[in-house]
């Protein structure tokens, strides 16, 4: 039985280097209020997503309904499969994604001020089966996966989590061609290397049913 698969989640943050200049007797001009200190941390943390494009906003719009999508198919798992691998993948999966919106709903509300852009409730059009959504499943497949039981839901949800993850690794691959943010683009090789490995767990698992 395929071991749990090991989360490697990266949360990127620049540290504020402070420059010290003027004497060792004359602070007056050069101390940094504790406010401006908060304020340059603050501007710190952010500095890498002060460079960043369109294909990094949509990226991240529609990765973040992609996510939430997973997070609620792994839901499911746990009190519908019988197959206590298909739980603690579910469990993993759950586990490395739900950092991930949070992650990149923080860059959205820097990236897009003022949009309310950043959960799938809020996108219209870009739930179950939206569009230009690859890998995302349709109202009928998430009922038939709502309905299952047991070993019917293990096949059905490895079947269609595997169709969900190639998705996924289409809209990292298109954010690594056409991205300009650090972290977006370091998001999207973590998710292509660790997609790609439960990819490959689950058809092992789907061929040992």
């Amino acid at each position: 039985m395929p071991s749990r698969i090991t989360r490697t989640i990266a949360a990127a943050a620049a540290l504020a280097l402070l420059a010290a200049c003027g004497s060792t007797t004359d602070h007056s001009e050069h101390a940094m209020t504790t406010t401006e200190q908060t304020a340059q941390a603050s501007s710190a943390a952010a500095g890498t997503t002060a460079t960043y494009n369109d294909a990094d906003v949509m990226f991240a719009q529609m990765m973040v309904v992609h996510h939430q999508g997973a997070v609620e198919m792994a839901d499911l798992a746990a009190t519908r499969a019988e197959d206590p691998a298909v739980k603690e993948l579910a469990a993993t999966i759950k586990a490395a994604q739900e950092p991930e919106i949070a992650q990149m709903q923080a860059w959205l509300t820097t990236w897009t001020p003022g949009s309310d852009s950043t959960s799938m409730t809020d996108m219209t059009g870009m739930d179950h089966g939206g569009m230009d959504m690859p890998g995302m499943m349709s109202d009928e497949q998430m009922q038939q996966l709502t309905d299952a039981t047991g070993a019917e839901f293990d096949r059905l949800f490895l079947e269609l989590m595997i169709e969900h993850h190639q998705g996924a690794l289409d809209m990292a691959e298109s954010e690594k061609s056409d991205g300009a943010n650090p972290d977006a683009l370091a998001l999207a090789d973590r998710i292509i290397a660790s997609q790609t490995v439960e990819i490959a767990t689950m058809q092992d698992m789907l061929a040992g049913m």
